[in-house]
């Protein structure tokens, strides 16, 4: 078992389901506005006359003005890198590279709203697709794999966070690595992908070549967390799978997703 350091104190949630990915038809400005209905009651009462003599009635104490709310801070916005070698969604791309000794996963993303706090995490998949074991994920929380192979880098120069693999001190038992952006605290808050935009893998090799990448183009108001893409083993060499489909589970739905056992 494994104990997550989650950023988010509302977002345990074993019971989500997986999301059926609709593109949103509105804009996201549109779907996060929730309408306020406004009841204006009146009270009519019958007028009494004042008897004479009535004493001055005690004054009115001041007005105090409501104050102005604080303005929503504006997100930051990060400059998209070139992508060179560009796939779609649900293209399989061979890594050309021979002999393959490690990758870079590098990840941007930008966001219409400045509470989506959003990370990547890599799963270390088997042959099964569960995890070989209930620490081979690495996130925000757990940098390093067991194997010393996948590290996590955050605040990279050109992009916001890298997975770093070295492929010749993976685990042999490791086939897939699957790369999710999700957005901390979104149950919580009500956030979604459809708050997103940019959002971007981009494989590089050591020397700093892209070797393939995938810009998202779909994001939906009914996921919290996008499987963004893929590398996997074929035949002895690697590739990648541009996925660019969501869910409604958090990092911890996601862990049992996996078959990672996470301690509450």
């Amino acid at each position: 078992m494994v104990n997550i350091n989650m950023k988010t104190k509302g977002a345990m949630n074993s019971n989500s389901i997986l999301s059926i990915n609709v593109p949103d038809p509105q804009s996201v400005k549109n779907q996060g506005n929730i309408m306020t209905l406004i009841k204006q009651t009146g009270n009519s009462a019958a007028v009494t006359p004042a008897p004479a003599h009535s004493p001055t009635p005690a004054p009115m104490p001041a007005h105090t003005p409501t104050p102005t709310p604080a303005p929503t801070p504006a997100p930051v916005t990060k400059p998209i890198p070139a992508l060179q070698h560009p796939a779609q969604k649900g293209q399989k791309i061979a890594l050309s590279v021979t002999p393959l000794d490690g990758v870079n996963a590098c990840f941007g993303w930008n966001t219409t709203d400045a509470r989506c706090d959003v990370d990547v995490s890599a799963f270390l998949l088997g042959a099964d697709g569960k995890v070989i074991g209930d620490d081979w994920f690495v996130f925000y929380g757990q940098e390093l794999s067991p194997d010393q192979s996948t590290k996590f880098v955050a605040n990279s120069a050109a992009d916001r966070e890298v997975i770093q693999i070295d492929l010749k001190k993976l685990n042999p038992q490791v086939q897939k690595i699957v790369f999710v952006l999700t957005i901390n605290d979104a149950l919580t808050n009500r956030l979604h992908f459809g708050m997103l935009k940019d959002a971007y893998v981009r494989i590089m090799d050591q020397s700093g070549n892209e070797l393939v990448s995938f810009m998202m183009t779909e994001y939906y108001n009914n996921v919290i967390s996008m499987m963004i893409g893929e590398l996997y083993q074929h035949n002895g060499a690697w590739k990648f799978n541009a996925i660019g489909n969501g869910v409604a589970r958090d990092l911890a739905g996601l862990c049992e997703l996996y078959g990672v056992q996470v301690i509450d």
